[in-house]
């Protein structure tokens, strides 16, 4: 399954880091691509969509 969240307040490649870093730390999670010009995180793996908005907000930035 794949979950397509757009995420707002990333700035720069760290904001990119830390956002993937978070959803990657999720055990379901199997792989993570987060594009800073779209605003978006695309994720693959069997997770609910409020576990993955929890973690991103979890980080100091917006998901929806």
């Amino acid at each position: 399954m794949t979950t397509t969240l757009k995420v707002s307040g990333m700035t720069c490649n760290h904001c990119v880091m830390a956002v993937t870093k978070a959803l990657r730390e999720i055990p379901e999670v199997l792989d993570v691509q987060v594009s800073l010009e779209k605003g978006e995180a695309v994720v693959s793996g069997d997770v609910p969509r409020d576990i993955l908005v929890a973690a991103i907000r979890e980080e100091g930035y917006e998901a929806e």
